[in-house]
């Protein structure tokens, strides 16, 4: 058995996914006639109560499109210190399109309105950029998986907006965070007026992520994916799998929540060295303190790796390990035996 916990983006597309990607109906979506792509992006609007949506290769793209699709060259873009779009994109919207980059420091992965407020900057002031844009993320992945309830978005949201401000939603993992929380992913994103989800991850697409947001938001987004390399042309092979994906993953992820808490629940009873903030576990990431590993964190991956098990350390000291649709029970069983043993 190989148990890999690294992250969701690790699945695989189930056979039905496979058998719909061999017999998707494709056009050129260069051209915008692809017809699977074309209702892949109806429903996933539909799915997210926005207008229209664009088929692109990646989140971190999907994100950049967003991005330099709400602003201009120069402009400052309000966003969360530990934010998925400042950490992990590479600073792509600095690098390749010239914004600016105002991080805020937010409970647990949450902006504070007032912060926000006091942080936003008009174009009058010729030696500060303006703000151009408001960005949050749900579920918070560095705030280890936490889903942000609506009214704390909502509430950045309002300030945003009576600054005349936009607000993009890094959605990744948005459909986890409306399990955990009860409530439709529409009713959750409703403030946010775009919103980046990716199918890749717990929804087991092979590749692709969805920008939802206005029709005249997309319209600018499908021509701001031209320069960035992310025009397809027979993508209706992808977007066959992400049909099936909203046809059947999206409840099916309450599965993973329940697996990781499993884990969780099971590594803080193990004790001997490790810890886990069992409160924070409200969705599929575990995230594992090494500290009181004698032998380190690096020795503990080496370790479950021998026993055919894989996790990753975000930063020292702590392992995240990450449940999805390839781990069973039986897996996490597994896992928390070996570690056990290993310790």
């Amino acid at each position: 058995m190989i148990v890999d916990l690294r992250s969701d983006t690790v699945t695989r597309p189930t056979p039905e996914m496979r058998h719909a990607m061999a017999h998707a109906e494709v056009g050129d979506d260069g051209f915008s006639d692809d017809p699977t792509v074309i209702e892949l992006q109806e429903r996933g609007a539909d799915l997210l109560g926005k207008e229209a949506a664009l088929l692109l290769p990646s989140g971190t793209m999907g994100n950049l499109c967003a991005i330099l699709t709400h602003t201009q060259w120069g402009d400052e873009v309000i966003v969360e210190a530990e934010s998925h779009v400042r950490v992990y994109e590479r600073g792509s919207w600095t690098m390749l399109g010239g914004r600016i980059s105002r991080q805020l420091v937010g409970d647990r992965g949450a902006l504070n309105p007032a912060d926000v407020a006091a942080a936003i900057r008009s174009d009058e002031d010729i030696h500060q950029p303006p703000t151009g844009l408001v960005c949050v993320e749900n579920s918070h992945m560095l705030a280890g998986g936490r889903p942000i309830p609506i009214e704390q978005i909502e509430a950045v949201a309002r300030v945003a907006h009576d600054h005349g401000l936009p607000v993009h939603l890094d959605g990744a993992r948005v459909f986890n965070a409306a399990i955990a929380l009860g409530m439709p992913a529409a009713e959750l994103v409703r403030p946010a007026d775009s919103v980046q989800i990716c199918l890749s991850k717990g929804l087991s697409c092979p590749i692709g992520s969805l920008l939802v947001g206005s029709r005249e938001l997309i319209t600018r987004a499908h021509a701001m994916r031209q320069p960035l390399g992310g025009t397809m042309r027979q993508a209706g092979i992808i977007a066959a799998a992400g049909l099936v994906a909203f046809d059947s993953g999206i409840d099916r992820l309450a599965e993973d929540h329940e697996n990781a808490r499993r884990l969780a629940v099971g590594l803080a009873n193990i004790g001997k060295g490790l810890s886990v903030d069992l409160d924070s576990v409200q969705t599929n990431l575990v995230y594992v303190s090494t500290a009181g590993v004698k032998r380190g964190t690096e020795w503990f991956l080496n370790q479950l790796a021998d026993a055919h098990i894989r996790a990753l350390a975000l930063k020292p000291g702590v392992v995240r390990m990450v449940t999805h649709r390839e781990i069973s029970r039986e897996a996490i069983d597994y896992t928390l035996k070996a570690v056990d043993a290993i310790l």
